[in-house]
C-alpha cells in the first residue's frame, strides 16, 4: 500500500466547497489541520459544571452562550484550521437521556433545532473570518449514536442536513467496534455527507482518556475494522482523546491495513472539580514537535482534543506547513515508564496473574463528594475481586448501591459494554458520573437514583454487583417510616434476591456483599426459593465501628436469635464481610471458592 495519494471515495468527491478543498489537500499530501477542544475551552464561558455534565459542555454553550461558541470557532479559523467541529458532541447522549439535564438548565428545546444551531454557529464563524469557502464544518457526534435507537436519530439528522448541511460528519471518541458500528457508519453515509471516524485506540488496544488500557492485546482486529470502514466509504480514520504519548505508533500500524487518510488529535490535561486543568508541561512548541512526530509516521490530519487550544494548533500548523507525510514505523511500546523507575522495570516487578503491575496498584482515580459515603472495607473487598478477575468484560452490568461509583468504574475499566449504577441518592449518582469521566469511561456508564423497593428493572443484566446496607435497626427506637423496620438488617438484601429472577440474564452472575451480622441460613433459604444457588468467593474482616457501631445492642439481639455472628479480638469487634457469587440453580457452580 502507498500513502502518497490516498484513495478518495465517491462520497468524498464533492465538486466544490470547503470539503473539496480539504480533500484536495489530502490528495496532494498537504496536512489538514483539525481544530482543538471546544468543550474544555468553553467551561468557564458557558458556566458549565464539568464534573456533572461532561457530555453536555458544548450543547449547553450552544444554548446559553452562542456568541462565545462562535468566537471560539473564529479563533481556531484564525490560526489556520481547515476543519472546525460543531459543539454537538454530546447530542446523542442528550437524546438517549431524553435531554433531561438540558431541560433542567435551559428550558424547553428540541434537539433537531440544537443540531441546526450548532451548524449555523460554525458557519457564521467561518464566514465572519472570511474563510467560509475554505474551512469545512464537521458535525460532531459521540459513540452514543451507535445504539438501537441511534438509527432513528440518524434518520432524523438527515432531515436536519437537508436545510443545514455540514461538510462532513465526525463520529468521534468511539471505543469498541461492535457489529452495530458498521450499520451506524452505513446509515451516516446514507445521509450523503462524508463521514470521518475517530477512536480511542493505541498500540495496546482500547485506550482511555488518561492512558488506561481496557482488555488485553487484540491482534489485528482493529486494523481489519479499519479496512472494513474504508470499504464502506468512510472518508478518514483518526485517533483521539488519548494522551499524546499513547498515539505513537498508531498511524504506521494502521497504514498496513488501509489507504484511508489517517489523523491524530490527542488530549492534554485532566478534569478536576474546578474544571479542566491544562497540562502545563506540554507548551505550544512541544505540541508542534509532537505533531511533527505524527506527521513523520504518516498522519495527514492533525488537531487536538480536550485541553488543546488555538495557540497549540497555531504552533503545530506553522511547523507542519510544507511537510509531507512520512512512513516512520514506531515499534510497539510497553507500559509507560517513569524516568525514576525505568531502570527497575524488569521481569522482577511485582505483577498479578494477568501480568498487571501491582506496585503501584492500579486503583481508579476516585473522588468522594460531600454527602456521599466513602467506600468501606467491605466495598473494597468487592472492588478487589472485580479488579483481580477482570469481571464484566463485554457484558452489560448493573451496580446497586455503589456510593461514589468505585465498582461501576472498575467494571467499565474491565471492558464492560455498559454499566448502569443504581444508587441511593442524587449526590451519589452525580458522583458516579464524575468518576466515570475522570477515569475515561463516561461513554459506558450511566447512573440513576431511586427507591429500590418499588423499582422494577426494564432489562436483564449479564453481571450484577450489590453492596447495600445491612445494619439491624433497634425495635425500641422511634418509628420514622411507614415501611417495615429492618430489625434483622436483611430487608434490602432479601428484596434484591426476589428481584434476581427478572433482573439477571439466564446465564448471568450476581455478586452480593453480605455481612456476618445478618446470618447465612436465611440467605440460602431465600436464594433457593428464588431458584438460585451461591458460594463464597472471598471474605474480609471489617471493624464493627466502621459499619454498625451504633447498632451494637441490636446486633447482639439478632445474634442471640439466629446464626448471625461477629468476631471479638481483645477490645476489637470485627464483622466478616462475605462476597457471594450467585447463579441460577440449574447452572454449573464455579469450582473456585474462598
Amino acid at each position: 500500500m502507498t500513502s502518497e495519494h490516498p484513495r478518495t471515495t465517491a462520497r468524498e468527491q464533492i465538486a466544490d466547497g470547503p470539503y473539496a478543498r480539504v480533500a484536495g489537500k489530502l490528495r496532494t499530501d498537504r496536512c489538514v489541520i483539525l481544530d482543538g477542544a471546544n468543550g474544555s475551552e468553553l467551561i468557564d464561558a458557558a458556566d458549565a459544571r464539568p464534573e456533572l455534565d461532561e457530555h453536555l459542555w458544548g450543547l449547553r454553550a450552544v444554548l446559553d452562550a452562542p456568541d462565545t461558541v462562535e468566537e471560539l470557532h473564529r479563533r481556531y479559523v484564525a490560526v489556520g484550521c481547515d476543519v472546525v467541529t460543531t459543539d454537538s458532541w454530546g447530542l446523542a447522549t442528550a437524546i438517549r437521556d431524553d435531554g433531561i439535564r438540558l431541560h433542567d438548565r435551559s428550558g424547553t428545546f428540541h434537539w433537531m433545532d440544537l443540531a441546526r444551531n450548532s451548524i449555523r454557529i460554525a458557519r457564521a464563524a467561518t464566514a465572519a473570518a472570511g474563510r467560509g469557502d475554505e474551512v469545512a464544518v464537521a458535525f460532531s457526534l459521540n459513540g452514543d449514536v451507535d445504539t438501537p435507537d441511534g438509527q432513528e436519530t440518524i434518520r432524523l439528522l438527515a432531515r436536519v442536513f437537508e436545510s443545514d448541511r455540514p461538510d462532513l460528519i465526525l463520529l468521534e471518541t468511539l471505543s469498541l467496534v461492535r457489529s452495530s458500528t458498521y450499520q451506524t457508519v452505513e446509515s451516516l453515509l446514507a445521509t450523503g455527507v462524508p463521514v470521518w471516524l475517530s477512536f480511542r485506540r493505541c498500540r495496546h488496544g482500547v485506550c482511555g482518556v488518561y492512558g488506561e488500557h481496557w482488555g488485553g492485546p487484540e491482534g489485528d482486529s482493529f486494523g481489519r475494522a479499519a479496512r472494513r470502514f474504508e470499504e464502506l466509504g468512510a472518508g478518514a480514520l483518526l485517533i483521539n482523546c488519548i494522551p499524546p504519548d499513547h498515539a505513537a505508533g498508531m498511524i504506521g500500524w494502521l497504514r498496513d491495513f488501509t489507504d484511508l487518510p489517517l489523523g491524530v488529535y490527542p488530549n492534554l490535561g485532566y478534569l478536576s472539580a474546578a474544571g479542566w486543568r491544562h497540562e502545563t508541561s506540554v507548551r505550544d512548541a512541544e505540541y508542534a514537535e509532537l505533531a511533527l512526530g505524527w506527521r513523520e509516521e504518516g498522519a495527514q490530519i492533525i488537531g487536538g482534543c480536550c485541553g488543546v487550544g488555538p495557540s497549540h494548533l497555531a504552533a503545530a500548523a506553522a511547523a507542519l506547513d510544507g511537510t509531507r507525510p512520512g512512513r516512520l514505523r514506531v515499534p510497539p511500546t510497553t507500559a509507560r515508564r517513569s524516568a525514576a523507575g525505568s531502570a527497575q522495570q524488569t521481569r522482577m516487578r511485582w505483577t498479578d496473574s494477568r501480568g498487571r503491575n501491582l506496585f503501584p496498584l492500579e486503583f481508579p482515580d476516585i473522588i468522594v463528594e460531600p454527602g456521599v459515603q466513602t467506600p468501606t472495607q467491605a466495598d473494597l473487598l468487592v472492588w478487589s475481586h472485580l479488579y483481580r478477575h477482570g469481571l464484566g468484560a463485554h457484558q452489560r452490568c448493573l451496580d446497586i448501591g455503589g456510593g461514589p461509583g468505585l465498582q461501576a468504574v472498575q467494571l467499565a475499566l474491565n471492558g464492560a459494554a455498559h454499566v448502569h449504577a443504581f444508587v441511593g441518592s442524587a449526590a451519589a449518582a452525580k458522583n458516579t458520573l464524575t468518576n466515570a469521566f475522570r477515569t475515561g469511561v463516561a461513554s459506558r456508564v450511566s447512573a440513576a437514583t431511586g427507591d429500590l423497593y418499588p423499582w422494577l428493572p426494564d432489562e436483564r443484566y449479564d453481571l450484577i454487583v450489590a453492596t447495600v446496607d445491612q445494619v439491624p435497626l433497634d425495635p425500641f427506637g422511634p418509628l420514622v417510616t411507614h415501611r417495615r423496620l429492618d430489625y434483622w438488617g436483611r430487608n434490602l438484601i432479601d428484596h434484591l434476591i426476589t428481584l434476581l429472577p427478572r433482573t439477571l440474564a439466564a446465564d448471568g452472575v450476581a455478586y452480593f456483599m453480605q455481612l456476618s451480622i445478618v446470618g447465612e441460613l436465611k440467605t440460602l433459604e431465600t436464594l433457593a426459593a428464588a431458584g438460585f444457588s451461591s458460594h463464597v468467593v472471598d471474605f474480609a474482616l471489617v471493624d464493627l465501628r466502621e459499619l454498625a457501631e451504633e447498632a451494637s445492642e441490636q446486633i447482639q439481639r439478632v445474634e442471640s436469635l439466629s446464626d448471625a455472628y461477629h468476631i471479638r479480638m481483645g477490645d476489637r469487634q470485627m464483622i466478616v464481610a462475605y462476597l457471594i457469587e450467585i447463579t441460577r440453580a440449574d447452572q454449573e457452580a464455579p469450582a473456585d471458592g474462598a
